[in-house]
Formats: C-alpha cells, structure tokens, sequence
C-alpha cells in the first residue's frame, strides 16, 4: 500500500516539474480546482458566470458563510481590513498572486522568466495585465504596508478599467486620496502609506494563496462586503446563491406573517410545520416578484430543503 501510495504522489507532483514558470498550466490549475465542472479560460482559471456573481451580491457575508461551513469549508473568511469606502461592496473571480520579501538570486530569475514570457514592466503590474472584466486582484503581500504599497492611483486606474472591481490586499496601498477618486473601484488593504513598493518580489500568479486565515484559489469568487471579505471556491458559488436567495424569501415570509401576527416567533424560528410551509408556498404563488431565482431553481431546491 505504501509503494501505492508513493506513485500516486509522483504521478500527482510529476506535471508540477519542469521549466520554471510564474503560472500554473491549465492541467495544474485543474488540480487546484478539481470539483468545478463549469467554463474555464484559456489558462484552465474556473469561470462562474455573471448572473451568479450579480446575484451573490445581495447576499450577506453571513448566509453565504453558512453554506461554506456546511459544506467543510472553514477557512474562507478574512476580516480587519481597512477600506477606501465601507459602502461599495462587490464581487468577482480572484486572480491570485503571491509576494515574498525580495531575495535577489531568486527575483533575478523570476524576471529572466518573466521576459522570455514576454511580460512588461516591474513584476508588480505583471497581474494588472492579465484582469478580464469581473476579476479582482487578490494578493498576499505577507501583511507589509511600509514599503509594501502594491499600487498607487495610476495603477488603481488600470486595474479598476480592467476589471471594474476592486482588489483585496494582504499588504498595503498608497495614494488613498487618488484611490478613492476612481468611480466604482475599492480597495481591502491591511493599510495606506505613501512609501512605494521596496524590497518584494512576485514569485507567483494565479497559484493557492493566503490571505489571513483563508485560502484562496484563483477562480474563487470574492466577496467584499463591509463585514470582510470571504473566498467562495467557485464549484459551491451556485449553491451558495440559491441556499441564500431562498433563506431571504423565508425571511420575508416569515416577517411579513409574524407583523399581521398570523405566527408567533416561537413558531417561525423553529422548524415549520406542514401549515407554515403551505402558507409559504402560497405566499410564492402571491408574490412572484419576490423570487430572485427561477421557479424552476426554487422548486428543485425544495424538495430537498429540510424545513
């Protein structure tokens, strides 16, 4: 069993060896995100679709963290963050990059590799170049804002045309004055400071990273609220918008029906009875326009849900 074991190892870490490289294949981005079976772009990143991530921001940090934890997921939650506006939440599909303090045998090679790939510029804009519409650019900067600001407010310009998100930080930004002149765009930083960039280097793009005490996969969809900032991993993304969508109907339901005080709270705050779920079903059937999903969504949920 342990020869087993030692071969299915190799053949797991064998398409990992080779010329060095500064992004996964997409057969490597394939390991790290082995349960999406959706759309992927062209480098194998896991693509959830629009509709889902206009949907998702509705939701709270809370509901959707709740499917997270059901699910096993019990580090995709990172809070203290320092915002440019505590009320321009959004959300999007990460594009990770990790940083490390500079070594220079090791950068000197990164930037050889970086060149040969045809990459412009300080490796710090190296991400910037690669955001698609909807992305947002996650980082672990090792949690350095003096000398770690990874972007000022031209390059807070550049990624927010790309991307028309924001980006979240484990490290610093600067020029929060130009930052927070930029319609639209956010920022989640450990801070500000009006040093530049020193002393760090990229040595990774789009690989797992962590931010705090979460783990984040390039392809998770970012949600960044006031509260903090969770990392959905992008196969959970659909289940997490419906679970949440259909908690906020019961909600409503539940709220309406407890001001006309047709229920008790003690009656809708525990598991419903045969009466209350028929309530609710006609309720559905009077307020069409309160169901942000299809029926069709909401009726195979359903017959699965435990009330």
């Amino acid at each position: 069993m342990k020869k087993i074991a030692v071969l299915l190892t190799l053949i797991a870490v064998l398409p990992f060896l080779g010329k060095a490289q500064i992004e996964p294949t997409p057969e490597q981005m394939r390991f790290y995100t082995p349960e999406w079976q959706g759309e992927r772009d062209a480098g194998g990143r896991p693509v959830v679709s629009r509709e889902l991530l206009d949907r998702l921001i509705n939701l709270s940090i809370e509901e959707a963290w709740g499917v997270l934890r059901g699910e096993g997921y019990h580090n995709q939650y990172e809070g203290g963050w320092e915002m440019i506006h505590n009320d321009k939440p959004f959300v999007g599909r990460a594009l990770t990059v990790q940083y490390m303090p500079n070594r220079p045998d090791i950068n000197n090679q990164i930037k050889e590799v970086g060149e040969k790939e045809g990459r412009i510029g300080a490796s710090n804009s190296w991400p910037i170049d690669m955001l698609k519409e909807g992305d947002v650019y996650v980082a672990d900067g090792f949690g350095k804002v003096i000398d770690g600001t990874l972007i000022g407010d031209n390059l807070g310009n550049s990624i927010y045309s790309k991307s028309k998100t924001g980006v979240v930080f484990d490290g610093g930004a600067r020029d929060l004055e130009g930052l927070s002149k930029i319609d639209g765009f956010n920022a989640y930083t450990r801070g500000f400071d009006p040093s530049f960039i020193m002393e760090m280097m990229v040595t990774e793009i789009n690989f797992p990273v962590r931010i705090g005490r979460a783990t984040v996969s390039p392809g998770d969809v970012v949600m960044a609220k006031r509260e903090g900032v969770l990392f959905i991993p992008a196969h959970l993304v659909e289940k997490v918008v419906i679970t949440g969508e259909f908690i906020a109907l019961r909600d409503k339901f539940g709220h309406e029906m407890l001001r006309k005080g047709v229920y008790t709270p003690g009656q809708i705050d525990t598991r419903w009875t045969d009466e209350i779920k028929d309530g609710f079903l006609i309720w559905l059937d009077e307020n069409p326009d309160e169901i942000p999903m299809s029926r069709e969504e909401l009726d195979e949920y359903m017959k699965n849900r435990t009330w």
